[in-house]
Parts: structure tokens; C-alpha cells; sequence
């Protein structure tokens, strides 16, 4: 007889998160990597070792929020700092089949909205894993993804 595993996404994002004291816990470097065309890299930019150019490494903790991350690259970028810049985000992670990409929210600058408080430790990130942000300024809409359906 097999067992079958039915935890929702609702119920993993209800796992209470333990609190990291960043006086005592020591940061890990998160490698990131924007885009400014409003799309996130292609995953095969990221085979055989080798990176997009648009680096920035952020010295962080696993209970980072995306509106804090979101905070520290408009500091990077002056031009992702006007009111209703979107940020879309997604972890890059290794698979048996090589590099694999999953979003894991957005936030838009001046903006709140349901994503901000999400934690890297709460969708599973792990050290050696990669942020991938797609930017696209506000005069442009963001491309659409499986959450924002037109219907």
C-alpha cells in the first residue's frame, strides 16, 4: 500500500518559520541577477557553470523578505526606484536535469502588496541557490504569470 504525501502550497507557507537573530547568525551571500527587459534569464544561461553578467551579490539571511531584497537592488539601481516598478522573482536552482528556475512572487516599488513579506526560507531556498529578478519598469506592464491570470 502506497502513501501519498497531499500538503498544499497554503500549508507550506504555514509552517511557522524559526526567527534568526542577526546579531548571532552569520549572513550568507545571496548571488542575484536582475534583468531590466522585464523577463527572467533563460535557464540555460545559468548551465555548465556559467552566469549572466548582471551580478549582484547581497550579503543576507534566510528570513529576508522580497520587499527587503527589493529594497537593497533599488539602492543598486536608481532606475528601479520610480513608483510602480515591478519585481518578479524566482529561485534558480541545480536538478538531475540540470539548472531549474520557479518563481516565487513579485512586489512593486511604492506599492504593498501580498508577496512582500514572503520569506527566501519560506519558499525553500537554499544555500548555492540563485535569485533571478526580472525588473520591469512601470511604464510597461510585467509579463503575465501563472498567478496573474487575465481571467
Amino acid at each position: 500500500m502506497a502513501l501519498e504525501s497531499r500538503i498544499t502550497q497554503e500549508e507550506i507557507k504555514k509552517e511557522p518559520e524559526k526567527p534568526i537573530d542577526r546579531e548571532k547568525t552569520c549572513p550568507l551571500l545571496l548571488r542575484v541577477f536582475t534583468t531590466n527587459s522585464g523577463r527572467h534569464h533563460r535557464v540555460d544561461e545559468f548551465a555548465r557553470g556559467n552566469v549572466p553578467s548582471s551580478e549582484l551579490q547581497i550579503y543576507t539571511w534566510m528570513d529576508a523578505t522580497l520587499k527587503e531584497l527589493t529594497s537593497l537592488v533599488k539602492e543598486v539601481y536608481p532606475e528601479a526606484r520610480k513608483k510602480g516598478t515591478h519585481f518578479s522573482f524566482a529561485i534558480v536552482y541545480p536538478d538531475p536535469r540540470g539548472k531549474m528556475l520557479k518563481d516565487i512572487g513579485s512586489t512593486v516599488s511604492g506599492r504593498k502588496g501580498a508577496d512582500d513579506s514572503m520569506t527566501l526560507q519560506s519558499q525553500r531556498f537554499q544555500i548555492g541557490d540563485y535569485l533571478d529578478i526580472a525588473i520591469t519598469p512601470p511604464n510597461r506592464a510585467p509579463p503575465l504569470s501563472a498567478r496573474m491570470r487575465p481571467f
